[in-house]
């Protein structure tokens, strides 16, 4: 199916929703009846995303054993998609990277290394590097980069991690900016995170709740603000972090205030949302999928993340697809919210399919 203005017409309820979905798997081949496969042609998702180790099991190849396999599996998940697929990384660079040197693929600076050289120029062409690379094994969007300020220098998530530019929003905006524009070289998109701001934080959301109230700024949003004027930011990613400065009483990506709120209303933020991933614990341990869902929809969310690499129990598609359709006949959500988003998603796959 081409991506067009109409395609949102030509799309069941069902396949709809499904556009609203990224999601995770096991294997790292496109074969006929393998999970993927099934998967792709069946249930037709937005998106994967992609994972070099099995983080439930701690074992190595997930998805992402060489170059030549992974042009190949990127290759044949589009062929079998109906509808060009969003295939997303992580790949920010140094630490946080799935395509890594001893698979065959280039060494990556971290954000905190480009930072402390503060030289725009190799920040824009580590941006380039990363995206070449990306762009060269068939993946589209980058979950980069994090525009997280580094507050907390015992935050096991972000600093620790070497995740950040820097401790201030004009480096962390100046340095997010060259980056971003290195990745538009090759065309490959950029999702900047963890809205509305992670850097903070002592605790790991992965693990469980992490309450940001008494430590965010406002200087967190800079970023934000900068790269949604200047025309940055396609995508933007948000933290399950919870702040009472904005929601007393939702995380962030389940919270209406943090996203249609503050992000929509006050950013002016028109691009795609998506969530990260729903199945950390700051999440799945609080909320049933049910409600999560609800809740995200009602927030503003576009795009649900299911990285099925964090949890034993693996997120059931089509049930996640069965769960919408019924909140939908409960007139809990319109048919309209879900269209708002699947056009988001569709406009943004227009733009790749253009370039």
């Amino acid at each position: 199916m081409t991506i067009n203005q109409h395609a949102i017409k030509d799309l069941s309820l069902k396949e709809k929703i499904a556009q609203m979905f990224l999601i995770g798997f096991h294997g790292n081949v496109c074969e006929k009846d393998s999970e993927i496969s099934n998967l792709t042609r069946n249930i037709k998702p937005g998106g994967v995303i992609l994972f070099d180790k099995d983080m439930v099991y701690n074992k190595p190849v997930h998805n992402i054993k060489s170059p030549e396999q992974l042009q190949l599996l990127t290759t044949q998940l589009q062929e079998i998609s109906e509808i060009p697929l969003l295939i997303g990384v992580d790949q920010e660079g140094g630490l946080i990277n799935r395509l890594k040197p001893e698979y065959g693929f280039p060494e990556t600076q971290s954000h905190q290394k480009l930072g402390s050289i503060d030289d725009l120029d190799i920040t824009k062409k580590e941006g380039e590097l990363i995206s070449s690379v990306l762009k060269q094994n068939g993946i589209n969007i980058n979950f980069a980069p994090c525009v997280d300020l580094d507050l907390n220098e015992q935050s096991s998530i972000i600093s620790k991690r070497e995740r950040s530019f820097g401790s201030t929003s004009s480096q962390v905006n100046k340095h997010s900016k060259a980056y971003i524009l290195g990745h538009q070289e090759n065309d490959v998109l950029t999702a900047c995170k963890h809205f509305p701001g992670h850097g903070s934080a002592a605790g790991d959301t992965h693990a469980g709740f992490v309450d940001v109230t008494q430590t965010w700024k406002n200087d967190e949003l800079e970023p934000y603000k900068k790269l949604i004027e200047d025309g940055l930011c396609p995508v933007i990613m948000t933290s399950h972090i919870f702040n009472g400065n904005i929601d007393d009483k939702y995380p962030a990506t389940l919270s209406k205030k943090t996203i249609a709120g503050l992000l929509r209303k006050e950013l002016k933020f028109d691009g795609v949302v998506i969530s990260d991933d729903m199945q950390m614990r700051a999440i799945s341990d609080h909320y049933e999928l049910s409600e999560s869902l609800l809740l995200g929809l009602q927030a503003g969310i576009d795009i649900f993340c299911f990285g099925n690499n964090l949890l034993k129990e693996q997120i059931d598609l089509s049930e996640a697809v069965n769960t919408i359709s019924e909140l939908i006949d409960k007139d809990q959500i319109s048919e309209e919210r879900i269209n708002k988003s699947v056009q988001r998603i569709l406009n943004l796959k227009q733009k790749l399919n253009s370039c």
